[in-house]
């Protein structure tokens, strides 16, 4: 019985863990850019690629505590349960917890919105008008293609600014008579993603 009650309490755990673990590289783009951390954004890309065994790990680990939770419980000789479910076997614990997982593992492909849109319009010249395409490592979701377009926007004179992490890119569209090259390359590395240079 007491081992039935650890292996669901182990399970909760682990399901939690690798719903976090699973989008912790997604979601410190998004603390960076909020708390003004910029170069951490990208310390945890590396975990990318482990992404879906980590979102396997915690619908098996999440699956068991429901299981568990579900399995026909032991009752006496008048049919009443004698076993109490501790706090974290509840269902309304195993609602929350699979909310959390959900809301956690889907948490790239909503990230945006943490992201400010406030962009001042920018009147350009023909002649000031310029565009490059930068080569970008370390992007790896949209969450990262969201907090080099926020860095890249902070700057003056940006009219446009369309990164991609499929193409490990962006292309900028400003007024270099308001800002230059250099600080558009600035500006994306304090995010923690590097421009890399042919």
């Amino acid at each position: 019985m007491a081992t039935h009650s650890k292996n669901s309490k182990s399970a909760v755990t682990t399901g939690v863990l690798a719903a976090l673990a699973a989008s912790s590289c997604c979601i410190s783009p998004v603390i960076s850019a909020v708390a003004g951390i910029g170069g951490m954004g990208s310390t945890l890309s590396w975990m990318e690629p482990l992404r879906p065994y980590l979102i396997g790990l915690a619908v098996l680990a999440i699956g068991y505590a429901w299981y568990a939770h579900l399995k026909r419980k032991k009752t006496d000789h008048c049919r009443c349960d004698i076993r109490k479910p501790k706090f974290y076997q509840t269902k309304g614990f195993l609602i929350g917890i699979t909310a959390f997982a959900i809301i956690t593992i889907t948490f790239p492909y909503y990230s945006g919105v943490f992201f400010s849109t406030n962009r001042a319009l920018v009147l350009v010249n023909d002649s000031n008008r310029q565009v490059i395409t930068v080569e970008i490592e370390g992007m790896t979701c949209e969450a990262c293609q969201n907090h080099i377009n926020h860095a890249v926007n902070e700057l003056n004179g940006i009219v446009n600014v369309a990164s991609s992490y499929t193409s490990s890119n962006a292309t900028i569209e400003f007024d270099n008579t308001q800002t230059s090259t250099q600080q558009i390359e600035t500006a994306i590395n304090t995010t923690g993603y590097t421009v890399k240079h042919k």
